[in-house]
């Protein structure tokens, strides 16, 4: 085995770990900071792809920005036992079904998918490398990036105009 493959299952390990003590944390913040954990080994595994842009991207948008956001959701929200209400047992009955069709639908979607005989490709090419996306950005998608850029420029000058007191 070599250091790439090592790095690839460690991370997959770190993943899967921090996926299941999202879902099984009792407290909704420890919650928040393992998916943290989860994202940082996503951005990991974006890494050992040759895709750098979507590594930096995860780490800056998902595990910064969205996983502040969530804290302060929690935070404010003032989760505990005392106000939480009673789930039912008909609700609860109808979330594992759906989650039970869901990976059947899993299931029988990917059973006839050959998956031996597909490989990545790490570290050749230049297909998730930030010079190859600006080339691309600034030459090919110039008039949509400098659209976009307008669209951003106007939902701050509203954000300001709303927030704005008299």
């Amino acid at each position: 085995m070599n250091i790439v493959q090592i790095l690839f299952w460690f991370l997959s390990v770190i993943a899967l770990f921090g996926a299941l003590m999202v879902i099984s944390s009792k407290s909704p913040v420890h919650s928040v900071l393992w998916l943290i954990v989860t994202f940082f080994a996503i951005s990991g595994h974006y890494i050992l792809l040759n895709a750098q842009f979507l590594a930096i991207v995860n780490i800056i948008v998902y595990a910064g920005a969205i996983m502040v956001l969530f804290l302060f959701v929690i935070m404010l929200m003032n989760l505990n036992k005392e106000t939480e209400p009673r789930k039912n047992r008909w609700l609860k009955m109808a979330g594992a079904i759906s989650g039970g069709a869901l990976l059947l639908v899993l299931v029988a979607a990917l059973k006839n998918s050959d998956l031996k005989q597909q490989e990545a490709l790490v570290k050749t090419g230049n297909i998730g490398l930030i010079e190859a996306l600006g080339k691309q950005l600034f030459s090919t998608y110039v008039v949509p990036f400098e659209i976009s850029s307008i669209l951003f420029l106007s939902a701050m000058v509203g954000a300001v105009v709303i927030g704005k007191k008299d």
